[in-house]
Formats: structure tokens, sequence, C-alpha cells
């Protein structure tokens, strides 16, 4: 489905431009065998800002002479790897001097005690990524926020509370930017690695502050979401570039982004052992379906806005399945979505739909892979290993187990590693966008606006962005969902106007006297 100008690490880009560059996998794969089930398709089977940065102390004795031509002398050979395993002199001259290397780590946070459920939801739901309010109504979504995350706060903080009364999410994140910052130091790459929430500590914000406080001179971003999406690495590049824009500092910073990686040989490889080592733990494990299940966006995202998200994910599980049958292992496999929230229609099929119709059909050996997510948090942690396997034993399927998330398994560790080198050559260099090739754009600047130019190249998809800001798309107007909008904006009419009901209960809005 992509082309095989796309690069190694899914794209490098620069704040609002597109460098596409080699591949480790040079083409989409072929479908797979079609013995091979997949539930929702016919044709073919299937986080520390505030705190200082990690320093580095390698002496490497580096040139403090640079190449004028060293973008030109990457770009000639065949695979960014390539590049970086016989051009280490050049490397070196590219990394001289006084030159701070800084990587920044993004991902979604997590509230790390009860306390903090609400206040994350808050933020959480007041992303205009998470949910569009049309412009009019705009004003709103601060109230609606917070209507939503003081109603769903007390359901949440049994799921937190069930997994230890808080999220081990910037844990995690906090174990992998050191572990990031040692793999980098023993390929003689000295760096500081930093962690940037976008909705809770430490925060994106915090992140930069001391970034600049650092004195970095180049800075790789790196989102710890494999596969792109508006709602998830485009929120966070989004909020990053509006902080970059606003600071005289950070626009004379040189800065690359790696968008998606989902792609990579190493991070490939890992997925399957993972696997692979699961599979071992079930009394027959040529018997056991591995079940994909992704974190859902809405279906408008894909449909009406161009969201690659589906696409990745599709090639990224054919990449993983390709891997297995190298290695001998031909189980079937399945892909679902879950944690969809709210009225309108989101990527099918679902995973709790999946898991009756597959214990319906007589599966009995199930084994769930997170497929979005490279940390253990609520999602795997609550809703995969309590919900789903329950769901699961309740519809007959005997046999469960779950693939954990990578966390800081070296090979993955080691292949972020190399994706950061190998964007190194590409900071601050002159990008073009590369959309002829489908490579993916990132949200950096105005969303419409790039979106916009993204349709412009891909006529299957329709054109008018903003109309799905409204939410009356072909994937979006269900009744439920317009009876639902009419609901919300009828109970907001009704308490401004009387200046009585739950909001100005809660002092969300003042009372009228």
């Amino acid at each position: 489905m992509w082309s095989s100008s796309q690069a190694s690490t899914r794209g490098v880009v620069e704040m609002g431009r597109v460098e596409a560059g080699p591949s480790h996998f040079p083409k989409r794969p072929a479908p797979r065998n079609s013995a091979r089930v997949n539930l929702s398709r016919t044709v073919k089977p299937c986080s520390a800002g505030d705190r200082p940065g990690i320093s580095v102390n390698c002496n490497l004795g580096w040139s403090s002479q640079t190449s004028p031509d060293l973008s030109q002398h990457f770009r000639g050979y065949s695979s960014a790897s390539e590049a970086v395993l016989t051009a280490q002199s050049d490397l070196r001259k590219l990394l001289v001097g006084n030159e701070k290397i800084g990587v920044l780590l993004l991902n979604l946070g997590g509230p790390e005690t009860l306390d903090d459920v609400q206040p994350f939801l808050f933020n959480l739901f007041a992303d205009p990524d998470i949910i569009r309010l049309p412009r009019l109504f705009r004003f709103l979504q601060k109230p609606l926020a917070k209507f939503i995350s003081v109603v769903r706060a007390p359901k949440s903080k049994e799921g937190y509370a069930s997994i230890g009364g808080g999220s081990p999410l910037r844990q995690i994140t906090d174990a992998q930017a050191e572990a990031l910052r040692e793999a980098l130091c023993g390929k003689d790459v000295p760096a500081k690695v930093y962690v940037g929430m976008r909705y809770w500590h430490p925060f994106t914000e915090e992140a930069i502050e001391q970034i600049k406080r650092d004195g970095i001179t180049k800075l790789v971003v790196l989102p710890l979401y494999p596969q792109f999406s508006i709602s998830t690495s485009g929120s966070s590049l989004r909020l990053l570039e509006s902080i970059f824009r606003e600071d005289e500092y950070l626009v004379n910073m040189q800065h690359t982004v790696i968008p998606s990686w989902y792609q990579r040989e190493g991070y490939i490889k890992s997925m399957a052992t993972l696997i692979e080592n699961e599979l071992t733990k079930f009394p027959v494990p040529q018997k056991v379906m591995i079940f994909f299940s992704a974190h859902g966006v809405p279906l408008a995202y894909v449909e009406e806005a161009g969201d690659p998200y589906k696409a990745e994910m599709e090639e990224c599980v054919d990449l993983i399945m390709e891997e297995l049958e190298k290695r001998g292992i031909t189980n079937p496999c399945t892909l679902a979505y879950q944690s969809r929230v709210g009225p309108v229609e989101w990527l099918k099929p679902y995973t709790d739909e999946t898991i009756i119709e597959l214990g319906q059909k007589g599966v009995k050996s199930l084994l769930a892979v997170p497929i979005s997510f490279v940390s253990e948090h609520i999602e795997t942690l609550e809703e995969i290993d309590v919900e789903y396997k329950e769901l699961a034993l309740e519809s007959g399927i005997k046999h469960w187990g779950r693939v954990p998330a990578l966390g800081c398994e070296p090979t993955f560790i080691s292949d972020l590693a190399d994706a950061v080198i190998e964007s190194l050559p590409y900071v601050g260099a002159m990008a073009v966008s590369n959309l002829e090739a489908r490579q993916s754009l990132v949200p950096l600047g105005s969303v419409e606006e790039l979106l916009a130019a993204y349709d412009s190249k891909r006529d299957e998809l329709p054109p008018p962005v903003i109309v799905w800001e409204w939410g009356w798309t072909k994937s979006a107007e269900t009744w439920n969902g317009r009876a639902a909008m009419l609901a919300v904006l009828a109970l907001l009419v009704l308490e401004v106007t009387t200046g009585e009901g739950f909001l100005h209960q809660w002092g969300i809005l003042p009372r009228l006297h």
C-alpha cells in the first residue's frame, strides 16, 4: 500500500515539511494465507519533562569540521541503515563540537493517583482532537470536558484502583527514556532524552522548558505510538508545533519528527518474538487464534480526514504475521479495535463483539496482542486483562493469553535508537513533501490545511474536511449520534437560558442573578 520510497522511520518530518527516505520494508506485503481469519474483511485476511534530561558521558573525540555535502552523501545509499553503518565518520562530523543532541519522547500520559483521574480526564476531553465540536460551539469545549470528566471519573477510578491505584505509564516511559539514552550512548551518539506527556505530568510544555535550559541545539521528536493517528501522534505534534511557533529559541533550533515507525524491522521482530514466547504457554500452540487488539479511532477520521491509522495498522499486522511465518508459525489471526466512546461510529470490528463471535465460531484458544501500545496502562491491564478476558471465558473460549507490551525489550529499544540515528542527517535539512508516494502528513500546523493538501493528492477521499468537523458525514450521521448531539446542545441551551441545572450546580457555569 505504501510506496517503496517510504522512510524506514515511516518518514522523517521537519516541522511543517515531510522528508521521504529509504525503507527497511520496501513495499506492503501481499495478502496473507486466506485460511487465516479476519472478521472485518472478506477480500483479504487480515512517557519526564520537568526532570533534568538524562545526560551522557561519551568521550568520542569528534571532529569540529562539518561536511557540506553530508545530506547528499546519505541520500546516495540504498537504505538509511546502510548509510549509518558505512558512514560513521560522516555521522561524527554531523554531531560536532558544541552541538547538543536531544530526543523528545511523546506519550499520552496517565493519572498516577486516584485523585489525578478527574483532572486527567478533563485534559483528555478538552482536546479538540478527541472531541470535535462545530466552530460555533467551540466555546463549550471546556465546559463539556468538565461535564464528561466528572461523570466518567467514578467508573474510571474503579479501573485504576484495580491496577494499583494509578497508571504505570510514566514509570515505564521514564524507563524507556533511560534505556534509549543508554542505547544511543552505546552507538556513539551522546544525547539527552526527555519525556513529554499530552494529558498529564510531565506535560510536553515542561519537557520543552527543560530542553531549553539544557541548551539543546538538535532535537529528534519521537512519538511512542507505532502507528500515526490524528488523535494520538497528531494531537501531540500539533501542540508541539504551537509551542515552537511562539518561541524564538525553538524556532532557531533544528528539529526533526519521526511520525510513525510500525514497519521497522526491529519493532516487527520484537513483536513476533513476544507472540512466539506466549504461544508456547498454550496446550496446543498451533490452534491458538492470534487476536490483535488496537486502540480505536472514529471512522470519520479515516474516511473523511485521511487518517492513515487503519492502513498502517493493517500493514503492521501483515508484517508481524510474515515474520512469524518465517519462523514456521502459521496460526490464524484477526484484528479488532477497542476503547470506543460516544455515539459515533468507530473503526470496526470492535474487540468485544469480535471476542463473542470467535467464541460462537468454536475458537477455544485466544492470544490477545495489544498492537498499538508499547507500554502497559489501563487499556492493557484492566480493559484487556480483566474485561476482555472475562468476556472471552464467558463466550466459550477455554484458554486465554496476552502478549505483554514491549516496554524496554532490548531489540525494540535498540531499534528506536537506530531510528533516531537514521533521522539525524535530516535534522534541519530542507525537506519536500512526498504526497505522490502517499507519505503521511503530520498535523503540525493547521490540521485542516494539511489534510486538505493531503486529500488533493488522493481523489478517492472526500475533500471537504470542514464537513467532518461538523460530524454530519456518512460515517457519523447515525440517528443516535444526531440525537445525542441535539440533546447535549438542548441541555446547554436550557442551562444558559434558565441559569439552573447540573453545570450551574457544579460551578461550571455561573448562576444568573
